[in-house]
């Protein structure tokens, strides 16, 4: 083969060298990439939006009373150790009498001689409640040198108010709890006028 169709026929493989290689870097373009920098062009730098936040979590829901519940169980326990124990009903009488206490003043104290200077009523508690509030105005009575109270307890007419024997609870109770008091000095059903058997007159000791 004469050498310049020799020269010649490498300068055509060549171009179609070159021409397969624009050919394939043409084929590698993807249109997208030319919307995409469009869109671009047209709204300017964008700023990535901030994530919404999480929503406000429910309300949590409260916790249980645990400490009123022992009260309960508490008040409900000590009332039980009273059923071995003769109950009173609604028309019986409260009455205790201590060694401290002289004869003439009890009788006094029966008879509605002695006035209360200080008055707690119990209506509409529950056991755990009455007991508590109990507690704290004999407390609260002998630290101001108050001698004479009147509790107000209630006979025990609805059934809310009464155990399951028919018992008036907070009347028994408060027979109970007086009894087992040191600063309690006697106590007796305060007089019709005053309550009569739904209320009791108690006398405290000094401090």
């Amino acid at each position: 083969m004469p050498a310049g169709d020799l020269s010649r026929n490498e300068d055509g493989v060549l171009r179609v060298a070159i021409a397969c290689r624009y050919a394939a870097r043409m084929g590698e373009h993807d249109p997208r990439d030319d919307d995409l920098e469009l869109f671009r062009q047209a709204v300017g730098p964008v700023r990535p939006v901030a994530a919404a936040p999480a929503p406000p979590e429910g309300p949590k829901p409260r916790p249980r009373a645990r400490m009123r519940e022992r009260d309960e169980a508490s008040a409900a326990s000590e009332f039980r150790l009273a059923l071995d124990e003769h109950l009173l009903g609604a028309g019986d009488v409260l009455s205790h009498c201590t060694d401290r206490l002289p004869p003439g003043t009890f009788r006094r104290l029966k008879r509605g001689e002695l006035s209360a200077q200080e008055e707690l009523d119990l209506h509409g508690l529950d056991a755990a409640q009455a007991q508590s509030l109990l507690r704290e105005f004999l407390a609260d009575a002998r630290k101001h040198g108050v001698g004479c109270v009147r509790i107000i307890h209630g006979k025990g007419r609805g059934a809310a108010e009464l155990d399951s024997s028919g018992a008036p609870i907070l009347k028994n109770l408060v027979d109970r709890v007086l009894r087992h008091r040191a600063d309690v000095l006697g106590f007796h059903s305060a007089p019709p006028a005053q309550g009569g058997t739904g209320a009791v007159v108690v006398l405290l000791a000094k401090r």
